[in-house]
C-alpha cells in the first residue's frame, strides 16, 4: 500500500507497513529525528507533530491515517508563531536536557494557533499532556506567554 501525504510542505510517498506509527516513519523512513519517542502510548507528548495544523501524537497515529493530509514536524516549522515560540525558548533558556522540547514547542505553537492570548488555565490545559522530566514547566509557561506577546505586537 502506498500512502501519499504532505510532510513539511513537500509531497511524500510512504510504501512501508501502513500500521507503522507515524513517529517511526518520520524518523526511520524520512530521516527526521527531531520528533522523539517517549512513552509510546500518547501520554508524554515528546512525539507531538501537527496534522492539518492540529497537535497529534505521532507514536500512536498509524501512517495510513495520514493519506492526503498535511504533517508538520519540528523540522518543518515556519511562520510568525513558530518563530516567536522558538525565539522565546532560546531567550528564556527553556530546555535543560532538551529531550521533550520538540514536543513542548509543537504543543505551544498549537496552543497559540488556537488562542492568541492564553491564560494560565489555557496553558495548563494545552500543555498538561507534555511531560518534562527536568521540570522546566515555569520556563515553558514564561516562554509561551512571551511568544504570545510577540505575536500580538
Amino acid at each position: 500500500m502506498t500512502i501519499e501525504f504532505e510532510l513539511n510542505g513537500k509531497a511524500v510517498t510512504y510504501s512501508g507497513d501502513p500500521d507503522t506509527p507515524l513517529l517511526w516513519a518520520l524518523r526511520d523512513d524520512f530521516g527526521l529525528k527531531g520528533t522523539k519517542y517517549g512513552c509510546g502510548v500518547a501520554q508524554c507528548g515528546a512525539c507531538t507533530v501537527h496534522v492539518d495544523g492540529m497537535n497529534r501524537r505521532a507514536c500512536v497515529a498509524p501512517v495510513s491515517s495520514m493519506e492526503g493530509r498535511s504533517v508538520t514536524s519540528i523540522e518543518g516549522l515556519t511562520g510568525a508563531v513558530a518563530e516567536a515560540v522558538q525565539g522565546a525558548w532560546v531567550a528564556l533558556n527553556v530546555p535543560q536536557c532538551g529531550y521533550c522540547q520538540s514536543g513542548q514547542i509543537m504543543s505551544a505553537i498549537g496552543l497559540l494557533g488556537l488562542i492568541e492570548d492564553p491564560s494560565d488555565a489555557d496553558i495548563d490545559a494545552a500543555m498538561a499532556g507534555n511531560i518534562c522530566r527536568c521540570v522546566t514547566y515555569g520556563r515553558i509557561r514564561s516562554a509561551i506567554l512571551q511568544a504570545a506577546q510577540k505575536v500580538k505586537a
